[in-house]
């Protein structure tokens, strides 16, 4: 006897999620995830980048290639799906939808309208999976949820839904942390003021030297007492890992999970970060140890070079709360409730993240609550018509974005928390800046907030299929430059090893795999290039298989 399927998807800055619902049994079935993005690029910008350099179709191409491939992984007949719902910002959603996407480069619409650009309705929607391109043998309904406005998505929407930050009357915070943390404030009335920090990949495990996402081997905490390393298992539960020696790495007892971490998620780094600062281990900039490195399980590292790039996340994300208590002239001690979305969100020691700065040290009750946007694309499964008051909700929002990259308020702060970390600024002098600035200082002592963690990991159930993970997405970009000699240069410079060169008889052929390239971000590839001839924009994407396809 079959039974009636939904697909949920969110679409994320650093990977894909889609699980597989029972809608008779209001159940999740399976989950599958990526460990990276199927497009180049460490951010939301990068993706945006490519998609109008290559053209929308390829982009979306390798979008929808991948989540193809991840509904093959939820071992259910596709042919019995009768709704998806997919969840993401409005750069990821236009995408899959393969939509105008040029709007969403600009701020403003005077810059939108002198370059002729139509913005496109990004209400919420039900659209054809056959028009979109996902492969499930049948015309599945497709539901997309609203955006509040263009640079408001569909996930700060989950955020807000999916907690009770609305209905809250006092001051309160919402973050999704991760590579591009989406936040919003509310200060009372029916007025939210949102934002979007760029704080890099490190909040995901990336650009870490053994980082990794949120998954199974991932280390995603430490205790800073005994130095025990907590480590993700199959199912995305943490589990009781070794205690080491942070200077050395030696083993002084032995977890469950002793022998099985592989590396490092966001989560973990900012929880070695917070224990060696209180340890001592850590002065900013510095580390104190033998060797300048921190040891965790299974001589997993965290470098002085890891405390640099987290801390480009912490002074980010930090600056962009400021920024908007700034803008809503709300001081820091009337700041009461945060709420934490997304994997980071989820598994990091809350009072760890008020250590670093991730959370401001004022408030009064701190939430942890999971993927919001997973969440609610498979409540639109659940419930398809919930579409008609989620549109209601986002008109009904009276939301001001402030765009951080040109926030002189954002400037002056970020300019100053990179002081802090990297140069070791004291705290006093960092707090006068502020009030030389009019913006308010940080409290000197951190409040001992309630801690609600609301789930027990970011994707809260994954089915009785169990989770599986998708490795290889994306395509290959391949040219034959004239006058490269196959010095290797590329392949060395590359941090993420996406890089090979091979011989031809002509000439040699330079390859690199999409997913795994950092994007606009990086280029190191092109600087080292003594012969100044790799230009990635010039490349051709080979897919991996047909669903990849872009055109020449």
């Amino acid at each position: 006897m079959s039974s009636d399927f939904g697909i949920s998807v969110d679409i994320g800055t650093s990977g894909v999620r889609a699980q597989a619902v029972d809608l008779g049994r209001s159940k999740v079935v399976s989950t599958a995830i990526t460990m990276n993005h199927p497009i180049p690029g460490a951010n939301v910008m990068d993706h945006l980048s490519f998609s109008i350099e290559r053209g929308g179709d390829c982009a979306h191409n390798l979008i929808i290639g991948t989540v193809n491939k991840l509904v093959g992984l939820l071992d259910i007949d596709t042919r019995d799906v009768n709704r998806v719902a997919v969840c993401g910002n409005p750069i990821q959603l236009s995408i899959f939808e393969d939509i105008e996407i040029r709007d969403l480069a600009f701020a403003g619409e005077s810059a939108i309208r002198r370059r002729d650009i139509r913005s496109p309705d990004r209400d919420g929607k039900v659209v054809s999976s056959v028009d979109v391109g996902l492969e499930l043998g049948t015309d599945a309904d497709v539901y997309i949820p609203p955006a509040i406005k263009h640079e408001v998505g569909a996930d700060a929407l989950a955020m807000m839904v999916k907690t009770d930050f609305l209905e809250r009357d006092e001051p309160t915070l919402v973050t999704d942390y991760g590579t591009n943390a989406e936040m919003a404030i509310k200060t009372g009335d029916d007025e939210i003021y949102s934002g979007s920090a760029a704080a890099g990949p490190a909040m995901e495990g990336q650009h870490i030297y053994r980082g990794m996402l949120a998954s199974p081997g991932a280390i995603s905490d430490v205790d800073p007492k005994s130095w025990r390393s907590i480590v993700l298992d199959d199912d995305l539960n943490p589990q009781l890992g070794d205690i080491v020696d942070p200077e050395t790495g030696e083993i002084m007892d032995r977890g469950e999970m002793h022998d099985m971490a592989k590396g490092i998620t966001g989560t973990g780094v900012i929880a070695a970060i917070s224990s060696g600062l209180e340890s001592g281990l850590i002065k900013r900039p510095n580390f104190t140890t033998p060797d300048g490195k921190i040891y965790l399980q299974d001589k997993i590292p965290i470098t002085e070079k890891d405390f640099l790039e987290a801390s480009k996340a912490f002074g980010a994300i930090r600056a962009g709360h400021m920024t908007l208590l700034k803008a809503t002239d709300t001081e820091q001690e009337d700041l009461h409730n945060m709420y934490m979305s997304g994997a980071s969100g989820t598994y990091v020691d809350a009072r760890k993240a008020q250590n670093v700065g991730l959370v401001p040290p004022s408030v009064n009750e701190i939430h942890q609550v999971g993927n919001t946007s997973l969440k609610l694309a498979t409540d639109l499964l659940m419930d398809p018509e919930e579409i008609d008051r989620l549109q209601e909700i986002a008109d009904s929002i009276r939301a001001k974005h402030i765009m951080f990259a040109e926030s002189k308020t954002f400037e002056k702060i970020f300019i100053q928390e990179l002081a802090y970390w990297q140069e070791g600024m004291p705290f006093k002098m960092y707090n006068d800046f502020l009030e030389r600035s009019n913006i308010s200082r940080l409290p000197t002592k951190v409040k001992k907030a309630e801690i609600y963690e609301k789930v027990d990991r970011d994707i809260i159930e994954i089915g009785e299929k169990g989770l599986k993970i998708l490795k290889r997405i994306g395509g290959i970009i391949q040219k034959e430059f004239e006058g490269c000699t196959g010095c290797q240069k590329c392949v060395k410079s590359c941090p993420e090893k996406a890089i090979t060169v091979k011989e031809t008889p002509t000439s040699h052929s330079i390859e690199l795999e999409t997913a795994k390239c950092l994007g606009h971000g990086c280029l190191r590839c092109e600087r080292e290039c003594p012969q100044n001839v790799l230009k990635i924009t010039k490349m051709d994407l080979k897919p991996f298989n047909k669903e990849t396809t872009c055109p020449e």
